[in-house]
């Protein structure tokens, strides 16, 4: 599910599930964590990217594999989000997110544990899961807190409205929008000025920077993760999710 390859000092890592729209299966979740455990490994590299294959970033979390979830299978599978994302978050180099189209739900999360976020035109960008009787569960509610205006934060999970590439760029969510056919120049382009300079001054540079950042994250994410999971023993989830693999149209919530 992951492909991963090196150019000099730089590191692309694509999440390859086009068919699905690099959906986040656990499959792809615990491959992210391996490819992470790797990479902070690599003494050789010096930033990394991370795009999707085929024209999504990540279009979110695999609906089919979460619709049946207990509460508890729920709430592993929201820790496991955890565990993965937070190694990408946690590694030493900086990562750049090269958002080539959907990045809804878990492919926002994604992008959000990068340092730098460029995207090219055709991005989407949001925080959707009120919309199937969820919270967003691998991060969004504290890391997308922790990035962009509160106000935006808000509006964005509570409404589930997703975002263009240009409104992304104008709230802070991302640094860039680009052509699409410029999207990986872009990020090399910037990945090699990163990569040009002193190693351990950038590591050390990160690490400062985000000291405050991380202050309680680790709490937080635990309290999200039981909250995400609270919503798989409703009837709310399970009818939103039943009809967005089904394909068929959403019953009024209830509020059960």
């Amino acid at each position: 599910m992951i492909n991963f390859e090196k150019r000099g000092h730089i590191g692309i890592m694509t999440i390859d599930r086009p068919k699905a729209l690099n959906a986040l299966n656990t499959e792809t979740l615990n491959e992210i964590y391996e490819t992470a455990q790797n990479i902070a490994k690599d003494e050789e590299l010096r930033c990394l990217i991370i795009t999707g294959a085929g024209k999504a970033f990540v279009a979110g979390a695999d609906i089919a594999e979460m619709k049946d979830l207990t509460k508890e299978e729920g709430l592993e599978f929201g820790r496991r989000g955890h565990r993965a994302f937070c190694a990408i978050e946690n590694l030493e180099i900086p990562v750049i997110a090269a958002v080539n189209g959907f990045a809804l739900g878990g492919g926002c999360e994604l992008a959000l544990c990068a340092d730098i976020r460029i995207a090219s035109e055709k991005a989407k960008f949001g925080q959707p899961e009120v919309g199937l009787g969820i919270t967003p569960g691998f991060g969004g509610t504290q890391r997308l807190m922790r990035t962009v205006n509160r106000a935006h934060a808000i509006g964005l999970i509570l409404t589930g409205k997703i975002i263009n590439a240009e409104k992304a760029l104008e709230i802070g969510l991302v640094t860039k929008v680009v052509p699409p056919e410029q999207l990986m120049d872009e990020a090399m382009a910037i990945a090699s000025m990163i990569a040009a300079n002193a190693p351990i001054a950038v590591r050390n540079a990160k690490k400062a920077m985000r000291i405050r950042y991380l202050d309680k994250l680790p709490e937080d994410l635990e309290e999200e993760s039981r909250l995400f999971g609270d919503c798989f023993e409703t009837e709310d989830q399970r009818m939103a999710m039943t009809a967005f693999v089904e394909k068929t149209e959403k019953s009024p919530f209830k509020g059960k």
